[in-house]
């Protein structure tokens, strides 16, 4: 793995976008159901908030109510690195995208409502690309 990156200008340049195939939705449950893997869970203080991909919650007769897209920013991005987030989430919100984000050790996930995951794509591609 590559040494993690903190300044702003590489970052945006190097953060690579790629839509991760799948439908995702966020729950919140009391306990977790053993036999799930969610792709990410945070304990609440109203509950467990899970995010699981659609088929799994519908299986297991999870509430939710919107489905959500997953772009992940393939750049190795500093947990620390300042501005980063901070200039990618304006951008998206100008167009009317709203994003939830997972920071993760290595890269930063950005969820979007299904129906705008292209649009959001392109626009990253483009504030990613060299002026």
């Amino acid at each position: 793995m590559t040494k993690p990156i903190s300044n702003l200008n590489q970052l945006l340049k190097s953060m690579q976008p790629k839509l991760v195939l799948g439908k995702y939705v966020f729950c919140t449950v009391k306990e977790i159901p053993p036999h799930i893997k969610p792709k990410m869970l945070f304990q609440e203080e109203e509950g467990v908030t899970l995010i699981v991909e659609k088929g799994v919650a519908d299986k297991n007769k999870l509430s939710y109510d919107k489905i959500w897209s997953l772009i992940t920013l393939n750049v190795n991005s500093d947990l620390v690195a300042v501005g980063f987030l901070a200039a990618i989430t304006p951008t998206l919100a100008k167009t009317g995208i709203s994003v939830n984000v997972v920071s993760a050790h290595y890269h930063d996930h950005l969820f979007v409502l299904e129906g705008k995951a292209k649009e959001a794509l392109r626009i990253l591609e483009k504030l990613s690309s060299p002026n």
